[in-house]
């Protein structure tokens, strides 16, 4: 074969997780996350993530193994995602990573910043500034400090202000600057075949709508209400649907006022994540899952 590793990456609801068990059925492969939320043990259903069965069929690594209740970042999912690749090449298995995470991708194929650990000091001290002061207010102060990165972020995003405070407070750099110094990206010197699933609007819009129906009936509404308590600052706290259906579970929405409200936010979501994708993944071939086929594409191009 003339790839070592097979990049899906495309938009909620497009069909990625049936795409990547194809490909890893035909090419003797494994499926590697990459999907921010995936990670995450306590909402397999919300999440989206592969049935049983499916796992049962090809290996399956990084999904379910982070708890909700975690600070997980994309340096760590940079480092599971070495060792996932490390085990699966001893395998003998192609390495097939799909999600809709942008940056992942970059943290795969490009390199992040190596950022230091953040002190456990400095970490409990500014969210307790956060507490005290709210998230518009530790906006303004990062800006007095770190401006370029200040402008990049809503003064409303608690998860990503209080980050980029930290990482001040803790080495003195702007998050910026740190980001223009990227690592080694995981898949270095591999030769890599990258896709992004692109479907018809319509048709996304559709499936989206779908999919979230059938997560509330299949238990996604419990998954939501074990998780109402969960901290606004963590990354897993934009689940999405996650504070419709628990507005939905406390009776501040109906069933069909909550259905509605999520499934707007995950459109809108995956609005973003197509503009992501066009902005940084332009060299990745695109594709319609309708109309293409990429076990074919692999194929045509390995014979």
């Amino acid at each position: 074969m003339d790839f070592d590793a097979v990049l899906i990456a495309g938009p909620t609801a497009s069909g990625k997780s049936a795409a990547a068990l194809a490909v890893a059925e035909a090419f003797n492969g494994a499926i590697i996350n990459a999907d921010s939320m995936q990670v995450y043990r306590e909402a397999p259903i919300l999440t989206a993530q592969p049935r049983t069965e499916e796992k049962a069929r090809v290996p399956h690594l990084l999904y379910g193994h982070i708890s909700a209740r975690e600070a997980y970042s994309v340096g760590r999912y940079a480092v599971d995602a070495a060792k996932a690749l490390e085990q699966t090449r001893m395998a003998g298995k192609i390495p097939v990573f799909v999600g809709g995470t942008g940056l992942y991708f970059s943290a795969l194929t490009e390199g992040l910043a190596d950022i230091p650990p953040i002190p456990a000091d400095i970490r409990a001290n500014a969210r307790k500034l956060l507490d005290e002061i709210g998230v518009e207010q530790l906006h303004a102060r990062l800006a007095a400090h770190d401006p370029a990165t200040a402008s990049r972020l809503r003064p409303t995003d608690p998860q990503r202000v209080l980050r980029a405070y930290e990482v001040w407070e803790a080495t003195g750099r702007s998050l910026t600057e740190w980001q223009q110094s990227p690592a080694e990206p995981v898949l270095k010197n591999l030769k890599l075949r990258k896709f992004v699933l692109d479907p018809p609007r319509p048709q996304l819009r559709v499936r989206i709508a779908e999919r979230f129906e059938r997560m509330v009936e299949e238990g996604g509404l419990a998954e939501a209400m074990a998780l109402k308590d969960l901290d606004p600052t963590l990354p897993s706290a934009k689940l999405l649907g996650l504070r419709s259906l628990i507005a939905f579970g406390e009776d501040r929405l109906t069933r069909t006022e909550a259905l509605a409200e999520a499934i707007t936010a995950t459109r809108q979501f995956a609005k973003r994540q197509m503009t992501w994708f066009r902005q940084r993944m332009r060299e990745y071939v695109w594709i319609d899952p309708i109309e293409s086929n990429i076990i074919a594409l692999l194929r045509q191009n390995d014979a």
